[in-house]
């Protein structure tokens, strides 16, 4: 068991005092057996009116709305959670998913729907001859298949950070052989999709206290990864930056068919179109001792 504090600040700077329209906020993690919040507190600078309500997806998404014009805005996000996911995860996938390929019952795949579409497009067949690569018979062993792929994109693709906004496509990467873990997240559902698999992009945090994993060197990082449904198991993480399963190190905060849809922080403000001077993004997640939960009460 793990208790960590994170804190998730994003902070605009204008150039002069502009309108603010609505934000999006999807900032407040997804409680699970393995995840438990001991507490969360949204501050925004200037004052906001804020709702909550779900998305479609089952993620918490705050709104926030204001009444006068600034030169500033800053969103803090502070949550205090337990963690008890298990370093060596077992998987209780039911039999007749043991072994791909295999069939999801009519009402798995009415709900996965387009969770098992591919969302970009592979004209010349790229991506299709890349996963195909890693099934080497049929019948072979769903969850052993899986790892491959993880193990693959850890492999084959150079990780790099990269500040600026956007993804690439599946075939980019592979052609690229580098990218971020949005990137690495984007290219392994993509590939499971192919094999006709429900996943999806999952947004949130990277607990390393170790600072031995990969994603989260340095402020500002956010990570992504994907989540797979196998049936009798559920949804099981799989994080092909750091060639991982299971969710030991992962704080996941929205998930969604694409990554554009997970977005932590959205919104518009009007002004002049150059007034946004600077954007900064400060993510701190620390493991709490004894002490700290008690002053925490």
């Amino acid at each position: 068991m793990t208790c960590l504090d994170v804190v998730h600040t994003t902070t605009y700077r204008y150039l002069q005092k502009v309108s603010l329209g609505a934000h999006r906020l999807m900032l407040r993690p997804r409680e699970k057996q393995e995840l438990r919040l001991l507490s969360h507190k949204l501050s925004i600078t200037p004052e906001a009116a804020v709702t909550w309500a779900h998305d479609v997806r089952g993620n918490a998404v705050a709104t926030a709305l204001f009444d006068a014009p600034t030169d500033h805005l800053v969103i803090e996000s502070r949550v205090v959670l337990k963690l008890t996911a298990p370093a060596w995860p077992v998987f209780a996938i039911s039999a007749s998913a043991i072994q791909y390929p295999f069939l999801y019952s009519s009402d798995e795949w009415t709900d996965l729907g387009s969770l098992t579409a591919s969302q970009y497009t592979d004209q010349d067949g790229r991506l299709s001859r890349w996963v195909e690569g890693f099934v080497m018979a049929r019948p072979t062993d769903t969850l052993s298949l899986l790892k491959d792929i993880c193990n693959g994109v850890f492999a084959q693709i150079l990780y790099a950070a990269r500040e600026t906004e956007g993804t690439q496509s599946p075939v980019e990467t592979l052609d690229r052989r580098t990218g971020s873990c949005r990137d690495f997240a984007v290219l392994l559902a993509e590939a499971t999709r192919m094999l006709g698999l429900g996943s999806r992009i999952v947004s949130g945090y990277l607990s390393n206290p170790d600072e031995g994993l990969i994603g989260s060197a340095g402020s500002g990082s956010t990570h992504a990864w994907v989540e797979i449904y196998l049936p009798g198991a559920g949804w099981i993480a799989f994080d092909p930056t750091n060639r991982s399963v299971g969710s030991q190190n992962l704080i996941p905060v929205a998930v969604a068919r694409d990554i554009h849809q997970v977005v932590p922080v959205s919104g518009i403000f009007s002004g002049q179109p150059d007034a946004l001077s600077n954007l900064g993004v400060e993510v701190l997640v620390r493991p709490l001792t004894h002490a700290d939960l008690a002053l925490l009460g």
